[in-house]
Order: structure tokens, then sequence, then C-alpha cells
């Protein structure tokens, strides 16, 4: 690996962690929905998985989990386990997507966004019991938007930083 692409990935990262926590600070909805978010990270894994390839997006996404939850929620609890199998089934779901050829950007985004929520879901059944499967339908519908708006936001961000990549 070049010390241009450990630093690139490097600033991928940090741009993921920083999405994530300022996200953090605003619940959508007023908070009314736990775990709700508009999925701003999800922006910097998309463009990896496209730049670099699958294993490089699913080290950041991981990472971006261990990190964040260092730095806001603390490792090993509730909240990390969530994030941690949303994030997991979601870039799994998008680099099967992505390999298929069969989706746009916005698709992809969108795999991502309602895989994750199945992943949330999967972990607050494991930790919170069965009756928690009730937030998918609610989670799912917030999906759709969010993915079409970060897949709309990265395919700019790529359009863009691919324009600065070739100049440096």
């Amino acid at each position: 690996m070049t010390i241009k692409k450990i630093t690139r990935l490097s600033m991928l990262l940090a741009i993921s962690i920083v999405c994530s926590i300022i996200e953090s600070f605003f619940p959508v909805l007023n908070g009314m929905i736990p775990g709700l978010k508009l999925g701003l990270a999800n922006l910097a894994i998309l463009v990896t998985l496209d730049l670099y390839g699958v294993k490089e997006a699913f080290f950041l996404s991981i990472t971006r989990v261990i990190l964040v939850a260092l730095l806001r929620t603390g490792l090993f609890n509730v909240s990390f386990f969530f994030s941690l199998f949303g994030a997991i089934f979601s870039v799994l779901m998008m680099s099967l997507a992505y390999k298929s050829k069969l989706f746009s950007f916005v698709g992809i985004s969108i795999v991502g966004s309602l895989s994750h929520s199945i992943g949330q879901i999967i972990a607050a059944v494991l930790f919170l019991g069965a009756n928690m499967i009730h937030y998918l339908p609610v989670l799912l519908l917030f999906a759709l938007p969010t993915g079409f708006f970060i897949g709309i936001l990265s395919q700019k961000f790529l359009e863009y930083s691919v324009n600065i990549l070739k100049e440096a």
C-alpha cells in the first residue's frame, strides 16, 4: 500500500468520523425514533468502495464504528453493537450490489441504508428482545430517502474529489 493511498484512506476515515460525530448532535425527528440518522458517514464509505474496493470500505467502516464508540458512546455497549451490526451488514450488502453492476451509485447507497437498518434491528432483537422488530418498518421507511440523499451527495463528492485527485 502506497503512502498516497494510506493518506487518502485516512482522510476518508476522518471525514466519516467527523460526519458521524456531528450527526449525533442533531437527532432526526427530534430523537423520537432511537437510532434514526441520515447516515452522513456512509458518504465516505461509498466513496471508498468506489475508489479502493470492498476490503478498504469494510476496514474503514469497522474502524469508524470503533473510533466513534471510543470518542462518544463507549465500546461494547448496546449502541456500539447496533452500529457494528449495521455497519457490517451495510458494507456487505453494498459490496454485493456494487459488484453486481445492477445498481446505480444511488441504488447502492439505498441498499446500504436499508441494510444498515436491518443490521441494527438484528442487534436490537439479539440484545433487547423480539419486540424490537416493530421498529423495522419505520427504519426502512426512513432508509429510502436518506439512502437516496447520501447517494446523491456521495456521487457529487466523488466527482469533485476525482477532479482534485487528478490534479494532485
